[in-house]
């Protein structure tokens, strides 16, 4: 971050998602410290989720990351006990990232949705409204897919334009609304017949199949 800023003048872009801990940005915050006062911060976010809560950092995403029902409680009181991000933590987006969200609140940043700032970029909506049919998916299809992530943004405008939206997943736990939603084993070592089990699912969608 540190070396972007120096790099380049203009608003500072920080992609928040996928990370593998649940801290609340606390390395970030300790190296960045002041550096970034008065620099135009926006934080991408994977998710509209808040700090803390069932859908929270924690509680919502801890067991993705392997944490267990006990380590997810004690990351959620870590969390809350963080003063410097409680101004912050109702903010959508702020449990992204395990809370780097919040951090970069914290440090004077805007909260975004990040697929909301990629799609309109590309131009998806008119791009989907032109289509027969969009496929979409990720790794695990859950309640959490429709908390602003991409598969979920993308299901969202396919709904409002009234275009055909297959979504696939690994694992599916929750399908999302107003979608065909199929499940492929997410077995590593069935990586290859999950393959073409895909093209199977996807030349039936194509040929109108259900």
């Amino acid at each position: 971050v540190l070396a972007a800023a120096a790099e380049a003048a203009g608003p500072l872009l920080v992609c928040l998602g996928d990370s593998a801990t649940v801290d609340g940005g606390s390395g970030l915050r300790e190296v960045v410290g002041d550096a970034l006062a008065g620099r135009e911060l926006r934080g991408l976010c994977d998710v509209r989720s808040p700090l803390l809560g069932e859908r929270g950092a924690a509680r919502a995403f801890g067991r993705q990351k392997g944490a267990s029902p006990e380590q997810v409680e004690e990351l959620e009181r870590k969390l809350a006990a963080m003063e410097e991000l409680r101004p912050y933590a109702e903010l959508p987006g702020a449990g992204a990232a395990g809370g780097l969200g919040a951090a970069v609140a914290a440090l004077g940043g805007e909260l975004v949705s990040g697929a909301d700032f990629v799609l309109e970029r590309v131009g998806f909506r008119v791009q989907a409204a032109g289509a027969d049919l969009v496929v979409t998916g990720e790794g695990t299809v859950d309640r959490t897919s429709d908390e602003g992530k991409a598969v979920g943004e993308v299901a969202r405008i396919c709904r409002e334009e009234g275009v055909r939206c297959v979504v696939f997943g690994g694992r599916v736990e929750a399908e999302l609304p107003g979608t065909e939603t199929h499940a492929l084993s997410g077995v590593p070592e069935r990586a290859a017949d999950d393959l073409v089990e895909l093209g199977k699912l996807l030349a039936d969608a194509l040929l109108g199949g259900a």
